[in-house]
């Protein structure tokens, strides 16, 4: 198969956010400074790592769909969906809020061309899901680190409805 140029464009398209989600990634790694800066700077390295093999994945993808991946500083610098990352140390709290927004803007772009992807390559938007999913699971968990928790409501339970847990153990 041979990607259209549309198709090429959008995988080109996630590919910048991703090598920018890299990059910033490694930068907040280097700056952050504070409270959990410990669990907060080992969980960078896990969003960088999977940041940098997911690049890798659509790139080689890219290529076996005769398409020309562009992951040059300039073009990732001008095409990237991602806001700058600031220079200097960087508080926990604020590294937690740059970083979900980063993965969540990365994500946004790939539910963005998602459907048009899927439409001619299902394998791609295959490869684009297990991206959505872990980048996904990543927001919620470095998002955790700023939450507070919720106080349980009658009309807000603390887990899912269904049978109560004295009907099981009765």
């Amino acid at each position: 198969m041979k990607a259209s140029a549309e198709l090429g464009g959008n995988l080109q398209s996630v590919l910048v956010d991703l090598i920018e989600l890299h990059v910033q990634g490694k930068q907040a790694h280097w700056s952050v400074v504070g409270h959990n800066f410990r669990d907060l700077h080992l969980q960078l390295d896990e969003i960088i790592d999977d940041a940098r093999i997911f690049s890798d994945e659509l790139a080689e993808r890219m290529r076996a769909l005769d398409a020309l991946p562009d992951g040059r500083t300039e073009t990732v610098a001008k095409d990237t969906h991602l806001p700058k990352f600031p220079a200097g140390e960087v508080d926990t709290a604020e590294t937690v809020v740059m970083i979900t927004e980063r993965l969540d803007a990365t994500v946004k772009n790939i539910r963005k061309v998602h459907d048009a992807v899927d439409d001619e390559d299902p394998t791609s938007a295959d490869i684009l899901h297990g991206f959505i999913e872990k980048l996904e699971q990543y927001a919620w968990m470095v998002s955790a680190e700023n939450r507070i928790p919720r106080k349980a409501t009658a009309k807000s339970p603390t887990r899912p409805s269904g049978r109560a847990l004295s009907d099981v153990t009765d």
